[in-house]
């Protein structure tokens, strides 16, 4: 990965580790989330998933005798548990029920120029006319995506609006959580963020002990993976390197996601998006890099 181009300052040797784990583990969920899906439905998957890495962080909290976050944090912390922790990963693993993992990640990459453009009115970090210039080449990515994939009969394109909407409920999640890192640690706001995300989910509770019983021991595993790696860690290491720059900087840092996707689903799961997916995934990464430009 070049390193100038994740957002961070390369001086901050530890912000530029954190970001660079988090990009990496991120890109296998997309992966572990489709091999889990076809024994665990899309909500029992997010509660186990969040399940698992509550237990993982809350007993690093205690170990690190961080305590409670003061009540300044808590605002942020709600609003990203619910979209982030808890509706964005909901959306995603019910849209990988219909798209394959590297056209999900293409789409939810739309997501670094909805934080740019949440985090410029939001967070007043400026909203640039390349921004808008890259929304549009963003969006017209997404379009060709949904036509390349579209099979007729709702099934894709019910895929490509969840994975929009993951995209969303993400970027809405990023702007949330900056304000509550001014108050709360990483881990602290990372924590009570997944407990308030696996709460919005505890109604898959029932469903997630039927899919526990059926499934097979590698599903299993790719639950508790999710939880421990791409959750508990990359949302760890993310939230220290997001406390130390700015939203839509941070956004940039998953501009490599959908390639590192894309390759690790061919080689793990065989799958290979179709040429025009590719080129819609090119599209929603250009409009990104034209958002950044300068």
């Amino acid at each position: 990965m070049d390193l100038s181009a994740t957002g961070v300052a390369p001086r901050d040797g530890k912000a530029l580790a954190a970001a660079s784990t988090a990009v990496v583990l991120w890109a296998s969920a997309f992966v572990a989330i489709r091999s889990a899906g076809d024994h665990f439905g899309p909500g029992s998957l997010a509660l186990g998933r969040l399940l698992v890495a509550a237990v993982a962080l809350v007993g690093l909290l205690l170990y690190r005798r961080e305590g409670l976050p003061p009540r300044s944090a808590w605002p942020g912390i709600v609003t990203s548990g619910v979209l982030w922790f808890g509706l964005y990963m909901v959306a995603l693993n019910w849209g990988e029920t219909q798209v394959d993992a590297g056209t999900a990640a293409m789409l939810v990459g739309i997501g670094p120029v909805l934080i740019a453009l949440l985090g410029g009115r939001l967070l007043r970090e400026g909203l640039p006319p390349k921004l808008v210039a890259g929304m549009a080449v963003s969006l017209a990515g997404v379009v060709v995506v949904g036509l390349s994939t579209s099979d007729g009969d709702g099934g894709s394109a019910l895929g490509i609006a969840l994975c929009v909407l993951a995209a969303v409920a993400y970027a809405a999640g990023v702007v949330s959580q900056k304000p509550a890192l001014r108050h709360g640690t990483a881990l602290q706001v990372t924590t009570f963020g997944c407990l308030i995300g696996a709460a919005a989910c505890l109604p898959f509770a029932p469903r997630l002990v039927s899919d526990l019983a059926a499934a097979p021991p590698s599903a299993t595993l790719d639950v508790v993976y999710l939880g421990l790696f791409p959750t508990a860690l990359a949302f760890t290491t993310w939230a220290y390197a997001l406390s130390r720059t700015t939203a839509a900087r941070m956004g940039a840092t998953t501009y490599s996601v959908p390639t590192l996707v894309v390759l690790m689903a061919w080689a793990l799961l065989g799958e290979a998006p179709a040429p025009l997916t590719l080129v819609g995934g090119v599209l929603c990464l250009a409009g990104v890099a034209v958002s950044r430009r300068g």
